[in-house]
Formats: C-alpha cells, structure tokens, sequence
C-alpha cells in the first residue's frame, strides 16, 4: 500500500486562443512555474490545445484530434520526465478514422505513461455539442498510482454524476481531478451556474471523504452561433468539503495547494460512508427509468 503523505498539487487556469500551438505553449509554461513553485502532481484544464469547437456543429474540427502518442502528449511526457512531476494531459483523441474521444492520459514523474480515461457523459445543448465530436467513453473509470498518490481523474460533465466518483473512490483514489471546460448557459445568458458547479463536486468529495482538483477555463471565445464566457473558479477541497483553495481572478492563474493524504484516511474513520453503503439494495440504479 502506498504511503500517503503531503503532496503539492496545481491546477493550470487559462484562457485559449485560435493559435493551438500557442495554446500549448501557454499551458507547458504555466507548468513550468508551477514545478518551479513546488507542485508535484499538475494538472491542464479540458481541452487545453484549443478553444471549446463544440460550440458549432463542422466536420473540420474532426482534424484537431491527435492519436496517442501525438504532438501534445508526447511534449507532456517530456515536460514530466525533465520536470520530475505528474502531469495529468487533456486532449482531443483520434482513435480511428470516425472515432475520437474525449480523454486524459496521465504521465508520472519520470514520463511513464500511466494510462488514460476517456470521457464517459458527453453532454448535448445549446453550444456544448459534444455528442457531434466524442464517443462514449470505454475505459471504465480508472484510478492511477503516481509518484505522489492514487487519483482519479474524470472529465467535465462526469463532474455532475455521483457514481463515477464513487467508483474511483472504492478503487483507492485520494485525488479526484476535474478538467473541465463550462461557463455561461446560452439559452439561459442571466443564469451563473458556477456556485452550482462547485457544490456538486465538493458534494463528491464529502461523500468520499477525499480531495477534489477541479480546473476550468476562462476568457470569452466567439463562434457562428454565438459566445461561451468561462467562469474558472477553479478550486481544490479537502475531504470534508472545504474548498482550501480556489482562482481569485478570472485570468490565466495557478492554483495550488499543499495538501496531506492522511487526512482522507481520518475522515473515512470519522463518517464511515464507505462501511455504511448497501451496495445489495442498489440495483434499480442500473435500470434508466423506473416507473
């Protein structure tokens, strides 16, 4: 069983321009300072390389997808392996020709690839038309072992669900880590969902009683159908659900936190939600209606 000590995390905030390649020039120099600064384990916001395409429906789009390895995750495999630290790496997956994914794939401090987890609940609405561009995700909901502890990471939408924190949670995890990409509500343009969106997963975190990482973008980014503003608000919480650090602007920030493993560990002896569930009772989960 692994130690769980004190670990540095970091939550790399941005806003993301039509120059892609920049994009990712940002996001590997705000890792760098974020290494320089102490943080063990980092982590780059959905979808970094570009700004959010599935605001409108174009078949182009299908060409910013990259096989695994490809551009972004081999530079990011490198940046952990000379940095020495975790970096958790969002990117928009090509797996075959009509077959993309939106995915993570998580490299540890020496540059091992640890595996990758491909996003499960894919949203449909005004501007966040992602069923257009990502299948299903079939990874399963994966925890990995890195240098600094066992995480789980799942991706935006999957931030609304319960179950898959739960799952991530009995596996191991200590660390659920967020990417997300979310903001103003088109049909709904004087609705802020962001206090909502904060809720819902430290809500995770005290169901687990562990650590949540969640990391979105900012800035306005204009399409044929309109414009999406990103609120950030990046945050981490702790197992009880106190948020112990969140973005205090809405520009391009590091968010970081020292936190200590152990404190999972006390939680769990203390609420004991884990020993208490009725897994045997739960089976009408598994049905979509039930009535």
């Amino acid at each position: 069983m692994m130690k769980k000590g004190k670990v540095n995390i970091a939550l790399i905030q941005h806003s993301c321009s039509d120059d892609r390649q920049a994009n990712v020039e940002k996001a590997a120099k705000m890792i760098r300072d974020a290494a320089s600064k102490g943080a063990q384990v980092i982590c780059t916001q959905e979808l970094f390389g570009g700004t959010y395409f599935p605001q409108t429906v174009d078949a182009e789009k299908y060409e910013w997808a990259e096989p695994i390895p490809g551009p972004i995750t081999m530079k990011m495999q490198k940046l952990a392996k000379e940095l020495g630290v975790v970096i958790i790496t969002s990117l928009y997956e090509y797996a075959m020709d009509g077959l993309y994914f939106n995915t993570i794939v998580v490299f540890d401090a020496d540059g091992t690839n640890l595996g990758k987890y491909r996003k499960h609940h894919i949203p449909e609405g005004p501007q966040y038309l992602e069923k257009y561009y990502f299948a299903e995700g079939d990874t399963g909901y994966p925890v990995f072992e890195t240098t600094y502890g066992t995480i789980g990471v799942l991706i935006c939408w999957d931030e609304w669900f319960p179950e898959p924190s739960r799952i991530v949670a009995l596996k191991g995890a200590d660390i659920v880590f967020y990417p997300s990409a979310i903001g103003s509500e088109p049909d709904y343009p004087d609705l802020d969902t962001s206090q909502t969106w904060m809720d819902a997963i430290r809500a995770h975190g005290i169901h687990n009683n562990m650590f949540i990482a969640a990391v979105n973008r900012v800035g306005r980014e204009d399409s044929e159908d309109g414009y999406m503003a990103f609120y950030g608000r990046s945050f981490i919480s702790n197992p009880w659900g106190t948020v112990i650090q969140e973005a205090k602007t809405k520009e391009d920030e590091i968010i970081m936190a020292d936190i200590d493993l152990s404190e999972v560990k006390k939680a769990r002896h203390i609420l004991q939600f884990h020993r208490d569930r009725r897994p045997d009772s739960y089976g009408e989960l598994t049905k979509r209606v039930l009535r």
